[in-house]
């Protein structure tokens, strides 16, 4: 089975730095693989343990993608090869144009049979790019899948939804984002960590794929930290009709 599993560089959030005026800083930020993203390669790693073939790593950025430390990273949890679209109109991607950069990478590198997403982004966590790279490919799509088992030409996939566990039969080629529950990412060992650097890395930019003329359909106006307020230290004691009355009156207070 020939697995693409998807992922995204983005800013270690210990680093992010809260400015005086709300807006964030990210000058001191390291830049790190998407923890949602290793349980997708993970998740590639152990359907071609089980039944064969091989998982390919493709990604989408800016200058911060072709970082060869994290290269080696992604490429040290079991991928055979690595794939990327660099170009700096994408380091401020928002999701569809995100989704169409890998459908054109996806196009590129030739026939699968499974794409594979982490559930959200690190950054954003819009969890569209899955849903709208899978409409783009034509392919059957799902989203909040915790368990995958290969069965033959197909798969069968368990989505954990509030309530109840869907179990579903999804033919191939598909693409499906999965959740942070359907496994633990390895821990590369040393061995792992130097083979990586032998391993093939083909990265393309915008125009070897077309997309010179791409652009985002959105546009952000501003990202602000919430503004710090004083806690109320209002509290409410017991579970009586009365008491719940109390803290609904008081939060409906502060909305209005």
């Amino acid at each position: 089975m020939n697995v693409i599993a998807c992922y995204k560089v983005v800013p270690e959030e210990q680093d992010i730095v809260v400015q005086p005026d709300r807006n964030l800083s990210f000058a001191r930020a390291e830049w790190k693989i998407g923890q949602y993203d290793l349980n997708a390669v993970e998740a590639g790693m152990q359907i071609v343990e089980a039944v064969g073939g091989k998982v390919s790593a493709l990604s989408v950025g800016d200058k911060q993608a072709d970082n060869s430390k994290l290269k080696k990273g992604i490429l040290s949890r079991g991928p055979e090869d690595l794939f990327l679209v660099v170009d700096d109109r994408f380091g401020n991607a928002d999701s569809h144009l995100t989704a169409k950069a890998l459908e054109a990478g996806i196009q590129k590198i030739g026939s699968y049979d499974l794409i594979l997403c982490g559930e959200g982004s690190g950054d954003l966590y819009s969890q569209q790019v899955g849903i709208q790279l899978g409409e783009l490919l034509n392919v059957p799509t799902l989203n909040a899948v915790s368990k995958i088992t290969p069965a033959g030409d197909k798969l069968v996939v368990e989505r954990t939804l509030e309530n109840e566990v869907e179990v579903l039969e999804v033919t191939l080629p598909s693409v499906i984002s999965v959740t942070t529950d359907i496994n633990l990412p390895r821990i590369p060992s040393m061995k792992n960590i130097l083979a990586a650097g032998k391993k093939p890395t083909t990265q393309w930019g915008a125009a070897h794929l077309g997309l010179e003329d791409a652009k985002k359909p959105t546009e952000t106006l501003s990202t602000l930290a919430p503004a710090d307020v004083d806690r109320k230290q209002i509290i409410f004691e017991g579970d009586t009709e009365e008491v719940v009355q109390k803290l609904f009156e008081n939060i409906h207070k502060e909305l209005l």
